[in-house]
């Protein structure tokens, strides 16, 4: 009798399809991750979190494509050593259904 062996799903594959699936967690993974945009040293996790939710909603190309932007900038632009212009990163944003906010810094006072 032979056992059926479930193919493995990678983590990346899972967070995408969880991102997909739940645009409210999608939204906060994003928020978080962006945070890291301030420090130099861990800005490779908010571009990288970019590149996720854009997978999660139509695939690089398709975002790409939409943004006006080749794929091969968006794939590079959204690595771990990218650097977007505003301009780009706007256009990710609004591809994906999402835009860009500021709030104040709680660590500041008034």
């Amino acid at each position: 009798m032979s056992k059926k062996i479930k193919a493995a799903v990678s983590h990346h594959e899972l967070e995408v399809a969880e991102l997909r699936a739940d645009r409210e967690l999608a939204v906060e993974y994003l928020k978080a991750a962006m945070e890291s945009l301030d420090d130099p040293d861990d800005r490779a996790a908010g571009l990288l979190a970019l590149r996720t939710v854009a997978e999660a909603y139509g695939g690089l190309g398709a975002v790409a494509a939409e943004a006006g932007i080749s794929r091969e900038s968006l794939y590079r632009t959204l690595s771990a050593n990218g650097n977007p212009t505003l301009k780009t990163l706007l256009a990710v944003l609004k591809v994906v259904g999402m835009k860009l906010s500021v709030e104040p810094d709680q660590h500041v006072a008034a």
